[in-house]
């Protein structure tokens, strides 16, 4: 099922005449009302300690529950992308950024509420004031360091992250020879 396929009424009217415009939109025939179906903005940090340790989180809610994860999540109104990636550290780590340096994004679906949500996830690599006194908090149920020898990308339950994961580890790879 096609997202836009959930949205029956025109959400400025309220018609029933809310009909496909093209692959991404949907028109209402009688306001004239266009609604793009555009992604989510999201953030996702990369975190390293003293020891080149890597900040890992686990899953405290589905999707992929109990799997590990990077701190991040939905940037809010009005927010920029390190704004976001700054508070979501904050609120699941009780870490505070410093500095987040923007390195790629990557598309990705995330269900929520049983409604596929289609995000934009925009990879920092953030440096936070102390590495000391990590908490779990909101969306995380652990949250630890752990040696990039021992980051395994296929135990990351979300697939941008497991990608991210993935460029990120060969980044590093490529930086130390």
């Amino acid at each position: 099922m096609h997202p836009l396929d959930l949205f029956k009424y025109c959400p400025k009217c309220g018609s029933a005449h809310f009909e496909i415009h093209n692959g991404k939109s949907k028109k209402c025939s009688d306001c004239g009302f266009t609604y793009y179906f555009n992604p989510s903005a999201a953030t996702v940090a990369f975190i390293q300690n003293e020891k080149d340790e890597l900040l890992v989180c686990r899953r405290a809610k589905e999707p992929a529950k109990g799997t590990m994860d990077l701190s991040g999540g939905f940037i809010d109104l009005y927010e920029t992308g390190e704004e976001g990636v700054a508070r979501e550290v904050k609120e699941e780590t009780g870490l505070e950024v410093v500095e987040a340096k923007y390195l790629f994004s990557l598309p990705n679906t995330y269900l929520y509420s049983g409604f596929l949500v289609h995000t934009l996830d925009m990879f920092f690599l953030c440096r936070v004031k102390s590495t000391a006194n990590i908490e779990a908090k909101d969306d995380v149920s652990d949250s630890f360091w752990l040696p990039l020898s021992e980051v395994h990308p296929e135990e990351f339950g979300l697939d941008s992250i497991r990608e991210g994961v993935i460029r990120f580890l060969k980044r590093h790879q490529n930086k130390k020879i």
